[in-house]
C-alpha cells in the first residue's frame, strides 16, 4: 500500500464507474466510494455497493450537492476520479470547486471515458454533450488543478453485443445497417480493460496533465473490418445497409432521446472519423496500451467469440 495515491471515484456505482472501483481496490490503491445513503437502499445499486465493501472499498456518505460533504470527503484521499453520469456532467463544476478548497489533490480525472472532446467533429445533440466535457476541462485548466482526461473511445460493451445496431439484442445474422461508407476507423475498448488503464495512470507522471488515450492496436477497426470478422465468424454473409451521412443527419433530427444522441455519437466517429483521424502527439497525449504493454487487453476478436 505504501506509495499507492488513495483515490476517490465519484459515481462509481454508474455504468462505467464500477469497473474503476473494482481496478482501483484490485490494484491495492486505498479505494473509497463517494455515495449517497439513499443509494445503499437502492436494490440495484445496493447489491453493487456490497460488491464495493466486500472488495474492501471504504464508502463515503456525501453528495455532489453538499459542498461541506464534498470537501469533507477529498481531503482524506491524493487523486479525484469522477464517473458521473451524462446529466450530471456539468454539476463537476461543484467538484472542482471542492477539490480547489481542499487543495490536497494531485490528480483530478473528470467523467470523460469517451471521444477526446478537443478533436471532435460532431452534430447535435453529441455536440452539446461533447462541449459540456470540454468546458470542464476549461474550468480544471482555468484553476491550475493537476488533471488526466481517459479518452476511451468505444465502450465494447456497448457497441459490440450488437454491431451498433440501433434497437438489437444480439449481433445481426442476416443484415446489417452500417452508417456512411464503413471506412473510417472506430476503437473499442473492453471496460475492465479501460479500469485498470485509468487506474495505472493515477500515478504515472507521464499522464499528468495528458489525455490518456486507451486505443489498443488489437481494437481499431472500420465499420466494414468489423462486418467482415463477424462474417467469419458466423460463416455467412450479411445483406449490408449503407446509410449515406444526409440520411444519417435527417435521422439523427428525427430521432428522439436517447435514439438521437447515440446516432448522433456514431455520425462523429463511424463518418468523421473522430477516434483515429487525428494523430496523437506527445505534446497533448500518450496512447495507454505502448504506456503499458504489459496489460493483456481483450481484443475486438476475442470478445466477438462470446456471441458466435
Amino acid at each position: 500500500m505504501a506509495g499507492k495515491s488513495k483515490i476517490l471515484i465519484i459515481g462509481g456505482t454508474g455504468y462505467i464507474g464500477k469497473f474503476i472501483v473494482e481496478a482501483s481496490a484490485k490494484s491495492g490503491h486505498p479505494t473509497f466510494a463517494l455515495v449517497r445513503e439513499s443509494t445503499v437502499s437502492d436494490p440495484i445499486k445496493g447489491k453493487i455497493i456490497e460488491n464495493f465493501k466486500n472488495s474492501g472499498v471504504t464508502l463515503i456518505y456525501g453528495d455532489l450537492f453538499d459542498h461541506e460533504s464534498l470537501v469533507k470527503a477529498i481531503k482524506q484521499v491524493d487523486v479525484v476520479i469522477s464517473t458521473v453520469g451524462h446529466l450530471q456532467l456539468p454539476d463537476q463544476t461543484k467538484l472542482i470547486a471542492a477539490i480547489k478548497e481542499a487543495g490536497t489533490v494531485k490528480r483530478f480525472f473528470p467523467s470523460e471515458f469517451g471521444n477526446d472532446v478537443d478533436r471532435v467533429h460532431a452534430v447535435e445533440p453529441a455536440k452539446t454533450a461533447f462541449a459540456t466535457k470540454a468546458s470542464i476541462r476549461r474550468a480544471i485548466e482555468a484553476e491550475g488543478i493537476p488533471y488526466t482526461y481517459v479518452s476511451a473511445n468505444f465502450f465494447a460493451g456497448y457497441f459490440l453485443p450488437t454491431l451498433a445496431q440501433a434497437g438489437a439484442t444480439a449481433p445481426p445474422r442476416d443484415k446489417v445497417v452500417i452508417l456512411g461508407d464503413g471506412k473510417p476507423k472506430a476503437v473499442f475498448a473492453e471496460e475492465h480493460d479501460i479500469g485498470t488503464y485509468t487506474i495505472k495512470a493515477v500515478d504515472d507522471p507521464r499522464t499528468l496533465n495528458k489525455v490518456l488515450y486507451i486505443k489498443p492496436p488489437g481494437n481499431i477497426y472500420s465499420f466494414n473490418d468489423l462486418v467482415s470478422l463477424w462474417e467469419k465468424k458466423i460463416g455467412k454473409t450479411l445483406e449490408k445497409i449503407y446509410v449515406p451521412e444526409e440520411e444519417l443527419l435527417k435521422n439523427i433530427q428525427e430521432a428522439p432521446i436517447p435514439v438521437n444522441i447515440i446516432l448522433s455519437i456514431g455520425h462523429s466517429v463511424f463518418v468523421k472519423g473522430d477516434h483515429t483521424n487525428f494523430e496523437i502527439e506527445p505534446s497533448f497525449g500518450v496512447e495507454a496500451s505502448e504506456l503499458y504493454p504489459d496489460v493483456k487487453y481483450t481484443t475486438v476478436d476475442e470478445y466477438l467469440n462470446a456471441f458466435v
